[in-house]
């Protein structure tokens, strides 16, 4: 369910962003334990670090949120940014915690290698896991498809009416399903697959 509380915020609306056909190229993540998460998402989820770069200064782009000190980027995901979807991880030094909320929730991932360790000798169709950070990672035991085992990722926001003119209007993307509490939209035609919550 929606309306759940996460951390500290209370999560009043959640998008959902499918992958397929065109496709969002990566999202940033705010880390605040960069050694933790990156292991996470190497020796539990499978991911592989692309690149790392490091910085003195803030982004005049805010590409660090608004912080003026050293800060880091690293790219990491299933394969090149070319063909795949890729989370930018990044770390301000320090900073070691950030309030989730209107941000990014999760991600969801099809890859039958990662489920095999994931999964409790039970009969579910999928395992949730959360990052070190508190993200939550759902996977699936299903093949990956041709654009790589990420097929979706979730959002919270405190206003769907917005969110929706944001990705559907502006940038493209088709609304699937709506209703008061949540949003679900992606690119080219509505493939069948569950909402991450």
């Amino acid at each position: 369910g929606i309306n759940a509380e996460y951390g500290h915020y209370y999560i009043t609306n959640l998008i959902e962003i499918k992958m397929a056909g065109r496709r969002a190229l990566h999202w940033v993540l705010k880390i605040g334990d960069r050694s933790r998460t990156i292991e996470f998402l190497k020796n539990v989820l499978g991911m592989k670090v692309l690149r790392h770069e490091e910085f003195k200064e803030g982004c005049d782009a805010a590409c660090n949120g608004p912080y003026d000190g050293r800060w880091s980027k690293t790219m990491i995901g299933y394969g090149n940014e070319d063909k795949h979807f890729v989370l930018e991880l990044t770390y301000n030094y320090g900073i070691d915690k950030y309030e989730l909320g209107n941000d990014f929730l999760g991600m969801k991932i099809q890859s039958s290698k990662v489920f095999e360790k994931l999964q409790k000798n039970d009969e579910k169709a999928e395992a949730s896991i959360k990052s070190p950070d508190g993200y939550q990672f759902v996977v699936t035991g299903e093949d990956q498809q041709a654009t790589g085992p990420v097929t979706s990722i979730s959002l919270a926001s405190t206003n769907l009416d917005k969110t929706q003119n944001f990705w559907s209007d502006i940038l493209g993307l088709n609304v699937y399903e709506k209703s008061d509490t949540t949003l679900t939209m992606g690119f080219g035609k509505r493939p069948s697959c569950h909402q991450v919550c």
